[in-house]
């Protein structure tokens, strides 16, 4: 298992480091089989900030998934305590679903009904970009089916996920609807 442990506006101390493993190894400790790296940013704001809040955001790279959790309070050491037990819930729902899923179940139909569609989503339009692109992210992308993929969502904590739909082979995106439930936007050909 490797650890990256790394720190913004903020010195990592030994007693900062030895902290962090202890607390997030003993999280980890039923999970290490299926844990391969730990990457650990701690930061602080600079004292001009308004804002007071240290922040400890940890993501793990597990059997071919990312458990992704960051955490914010007045206190350092506190902020790794609230970090800690997130991870700790959110491995116990992975470990729980992965072994749920070993089991042999009815099959479920995930098929999305493509004669729903929101007309002023799919009409055309240009799309407003950013000046400058500011950031470059690029990652493995197994194949997902739509479940995994909404398993994945909710353990990197974020409201949308992009993935390879194992059904069809295209680049998906999966996202967390603002009026609650789920929805997955798929690309459509232009003669369809």
């Amino acid at each position: 298992m490797r650890w990256v442990i790394q720190g913004k506006d903020l010195q990592v101390t030994d007693a900062i480091d030895d902290y962090v493993r202890q607390k997030i190894g003993k999280a980890l400790a039923r999970h290490q089989d299926i844990t391969t790296k730990i990457d650990v940013k701690l930061s602080a704001p600079y004292q001009a900030k308004k804002s007071s809040q240290q922040s400890a955001e940890v993501t793990i790279h597990a059997s071919g998934t990312v458990i992704r959790a960051a955490e914010k309070h007045e206190n350092l050491y506190a902020s790794i305590d609230l970090v800690t037990d997130k991870l700790a819930r959110q491995l116990e729902k992975y470990k729980t679903k992965k072994q749920r899923r070993a089991q042999p179940k009815e099959s479920v139909n995930t098929e999305i009904d493509p004669s729903i569609v929101v007309s002023e989503l799919t009409s055309e339009r240009s799309p407003e970009l950013p000046p400058k692109v500011v950031r470059n992210k690029f990652f493995l992308m197994s194949p997902l089916s739509v479940e995994e993929a909404l398993d994945n969502l909710q353990l990197v904590d974020h409201d949308f996920y992009m993935f390879r739909n194992a059904q069809t082979g295209e680049i998906n995106v999966i996202y967390e609807r603002n009026h609650g439930g789920y929805g997955v936007i798929q690309p459509r050909s232009q003669d369809s």
